[in-house]
């Protein structure tokens, strides 16, 4: 995600992307639930509330957030080549699950429908007659997911809809379409546009696009989750003056508790401070005494995040999954990596207006705040859910290993400019001082028989994890 220059500190407060009345409205009820929280609201819950509040928080109050009139933009929309090269992988894992259901003896190994709670205007989830968009012809390569196909594709939180338009595009020209194309997405506005780019670019193949509430009790084919962790909210810690651990929580200025000052003035009678206090989550308190055993965190005045929803959230995908792939893309490191002693204010930002500051007190409900994921603690809940790590690499190896060179070989364009776009996409996705190294690929399997994946195949680097 090209999130912004950090450096730059401006605020997004006349972004007017937000009515005044619905920023009164989120922060009475941020103030609400510090006054039910005795005081001391944990930092992940306030998060939650900013991000996610129904009608309120940023994900969901309407407001543009991806694109050029938005906050930031992703892998995506920089490039048609970040969902080409998506493409191959899905196309192995449908095949590979193909071929499965052949030796099984079914070709569909016991598929369901995903469970009620699609989004209605969609009609009900039949297979399709149409095998591929009209108008292109079978480039299926033989010997990189050939053979016959089984299974979906589910993305989780899709943006503007265009990895799936193009994913679908790309697909459907190699005639390697899964059955249905689902989408998971707890914005209503992002999901309205969504279908409008789907309706767009592909809108002979949007019956196969299905809008769910939930997650299907059961699922075969290639999970996607692109940017989607980064804005899953985090508890803060701090190790304080007598290496105790603090959990940061946040209070009302003058409230009972100490606060460290941090905080911004909301035009009311009272701020929102940060204050330090005793866990009140004993997970806090062990995930943090873990990272103490191996040396990590422990110095007095040390801050950073942990993730206590990553391990649910990726049990319930591994109950879901009978066979197939989740593909975990964004930007994070390895725990000794992400808890280095440098790294001693932690990862969280703040992004408004393609700018990033470190203040998640200001522009409530105006601006997405986000933190690294730590890859060490995904891999080690997929494996506790059951699940086998496919492989871990940075974005440009695993789009190297997709063949990005050879797709850009392939584009075929007699456009000067238009070869000229999709290399300066393709160095916004590989160099390291772009999306290259600040992105990490993580794969986790079920059923796949230890299948090799091509994204995985210039440098595995699951040693490092």
């Amino acid at each position: 995600m090209d999130r912004g220059d950090p450096a730059d500190t401006r605020s997004g407060a006349d972004s007017g992307t937000q009515p005044g009345s619905q920023r009164s409205l989120l922060e009475e009820l941020i103030r609400r639930e510090i006054d039910a929280a005795g005081g001391k609201l944990p930092f992940d819950r306030f998060m939650d509330l900013v991000l996610y509040a129904p009608g309120l928080g940023y994900y969901v109050a309407g407001a543009p957030k991806l694109g050029p009139e938005g906050d930031f933009v992703t892998a995506p929309e920089i490039s048609p080549l970040f969902a080409r090269c998506l493409a191959v992988t899905c196309r192995e894992v449908l095949s590979a699950l193909g071929k499965r259901g052949t030796k099984n003896g079914s070709g569909r190994d016991g598929l369901r429908e995903p469970s009620a709670g699609r989004a209605s205007g969609h009609g009900d989830l039949r297979e399709p007659s149409a095998g591929r968009a009209s108008g292109h012809g079978d480039l299926l390569k033989p010997g990189i997911g050939s053979g016959p196909m089984r299974g979906d594709l589910l993305e989780l939180g899709a943006g503007t809809g265009a990895l799936a338009a193009e994913l679908l595009a790309t697909l459907a020209a190699q005639g390697a379409l899964p059955k249905r194309y689902l989408i998971l997405e707890p914005s209503p506005d992002l999901a309205e546009r969504q279908r409008q780019t789907l309706t767009e670019r592909v809108p002979e193949l949007l019956a196969r696009c299905h809008w769910l509430e939930r997650l299907p009790e059961r699922f075969d084919g290639v999970v996607l989750a692109n940017e989607v962790l980064d804005a899953m909210p985090v508890h803060r810690f701090q190790i304080g003056d007598a290496g105790q651990v603090q959990e940061v929580c946040v209070g009302l200025e003058g409230a009972a508790g100490t606060g460290t000052g941090a905080g911004a003035d909301q035009g009311a009678s009272e701020r929102l401070v940060e204050i330090l206090a005793e866990p009140a989550t004993p997970a806090l308190q062990a995930a943090v005494a873990a990272l103490q055993a191996n040396g990590l965190a422990t110095r007095p005045g040390y801050r950073s995040e942990i993730n206590l929803r990553l391990a649910p959230w990726t049990q319930a995908l591994g109950t879901m999954l009978n066979a197939g792939l989740l593909l975990l893309i964004d930007y994070g490191y390895p725990r000794a990596e992400f808890y280095l002693d440098e790294r001693d204010q932690g990862t969280l930002m703040c992004h408004s207006r393609h700018r990033a500051h470190s203040d998640p007190y200001r522009d409530l409900g105006l601006q997405d705040i986000t933190a690294h994921v730590d890859f060490s603690a995904l891999a080690e809940a997929g494996r506790a859910a059951g699940l086998q790590l496919a492989g871990y690499t940075t974005q440009a190896n695993f789009l190297i290993g997709c063949g990005i060179d050879a797709l850009i070989a392939e584009a075929g364009t007699d456009d000067p400019q238009a070869l000229l776009d999709l290399t300066a996409g393709a160095k916004q996705l590989l160099l390291p001082s772009q999306m290259g190294e600040r992105f990490q690929v993580l794969g986790l399997s079920k059923g796949l028989d230890a299948h090799a994946l091509s994204g995985f195949s210039v440098r595995d680097l699951s040693a490092r994890l």
